[in-house]
C-alpha cells in the first residue's frame, strides 16, 4: 500500500463515516534513557539502576480519530516479560472494540502478528472494521511512533525502575498523563507525512 493509497483509504474511510485507528507496538527496558538535566552547580545528578537484567515491558498503543475528525484519543495495552504475538494482539483488538464503537479503519504496519490468520479472521467476523497496512520500511507514516518517542525520550527521562512492577506503573502513569492532553495527540497525528485534517 502506497502513500497514495492510504490518502484514498482515508477519503474512504471519512466517506463512510469511519473512525482511524493508528496501531503499533514497543517495549521499555529498567535501564532509563539518560538526558541532559538540571541540577545544583557542583552536583552532578546520579542515577542507580538494576544491572544485569533482560526483562522488558512490552506495549501496544493506538491513536483513535473519530469519524468527525474533531477528536483524538490513545489507548494502550501493557504486558510485562512479554513477547507481542497474535494472541495479544487480538486479545487487545478486543478490548479496544468497547471504546471504540462503529466502522473502523484499522491502520498498522506489516507484523507478523498483524498478519497473523487469527488476527486477520478477528477482524473478518466484526464486519464494520477494516484493516490495511502501511508501506514497509515507513514507521514516519504511522502517528504511533511519536506516541513511543515522546514517552521514552521526554516523559520517562532519567527516571529509574527497579523492577517490573515499577516500570508497568511508570508507563501506565505516563500513559495517562497523554491520553489527558488533546494538544499533545493531535501534534503526533499532524508531525506524520500524512495529511490528516482536524477540526
Amino acid at each position: 500500500m502506497g502513500q497514495n493509497d492510504l490518502a484514498q483509504g482515508k477519503k474512504n474511510a471519512s466517506r463512510a463515516g469511519a473512525s482511524l485507528i493508528f496501531l503499533d507496538e514497543s517495549g521499555f527496558l529498567l535501564a532509563p534513557l539518560v538526558r541532559r538535566t538540571w541540577a545544583p552547580q557542583g552536583q552532578t545528578p546520579i542515577l542507580r539502576q538494576r544491572t544485569n537484567t533482560y526483562r522488558k515491558l512490552s506495549a501496544i498503543a493506538s491513536l483513535a480519530v473519530s469519524p468527525r475528525r474533531d477528536r483524538v484519543r490513545l489507548f494502550f495495552g501493557f504486558f510485562p516479560n512479554a513477547n507481542i504475538n497474535a494472541a495479544t494482539v487480538a486479545h487487545y483488538l478486543r478490548h479496544l472494540r468497547r471504546h471504540v464503537r462503529g466502522p473502523c479503519f484499522l491502520l498498522w504496519d506489516r507484523f507478523p502478528a498483524h498478519r497473523a490468520r487469527s488476527v486477520q479472521s478477528y477482524l473478518a467476523e466484526t464486519m464494520a472494521w477494516h484493516s490495511e497496512f502501511l508501506p514497509a520500511y515507513a514507521p514516519e507514516l504511522n502517528p504511533i511512533e511519536n506516541v513511543w518517542c515522546y514517552m521514552k525520550t521526554h516523559s520517562r527521562t532519567n527516571e529509574v525502575a527497579f523492577d517490573l512492577d515499577d516500570l508497568t506503573r511508570s508507563a501506565r502513569r505516563h500513559g495517562r498523563s497523554l491520553q489527558r492532553s488533546d494538544r499533545l495527540l493531535r501534534s503526533f497525528l499532524k508531525h506524520t507525512p500524512l495529511f490528516l485534517r482536524l477540526k
